[in-house]
């Protein structure tokens, strides 16, 4: 079992970066393809960005392709979410996820753990 607690949100102005941090208890994080998920009011839960267990493969929703990346350090039990060029449409809270395979996958039903989410909102 894994407990993730999100950090690194907040408000800012359309344009600007963010880095979102997701912590992982336990000593087997390596183990698990890690994704971030975000959802805004009155939407679906929907996919942002996925990593693979050692790193070397991630994936990026096409909205956020070219904006976003995410990476991970294993040794800090940690992964990131790094935004650039912030949008309004940007504006969701975050989750980060963890899942139980060594394949990648947009799909939130196949991620196992969840936190408790990070609010991020984008002004114009």
């Amino acid at each position: 079992q894994v407990q993730l607690v999100e950090s690194g949100g907040g408000l800012v102005t359309a344009g600007d970066s963010q880095k979102l941090s997701c912590a992982a208890s336990g000593r087997t994080f390596s183990s698990y393809v890690m994704g971030w998920f975000r959802q805004a009011p009155g939407k679906e839960r929907e996919f942002v960005a996925t990593i693979s267990r050692r790193g070397g493969s991630t994936n990026y929703a096409d909205s956020v392709k070219g904006r976003f990346t995410i990476s991970r350090d294993n040794a800090k039990n940690t992964v990131y979410l790094q935004m650039n060029n912030l949008k309004p449409e940007d504006t969701a809270v975050y989750y980060c996820a963890a899942r139980i395979s060594p394949v990648t996958s947009s799909n939130k039903d196949e991620y196992t753990y969840w936190g408790q989410g990070t609010q991020v909102t984008v002004s114009s």
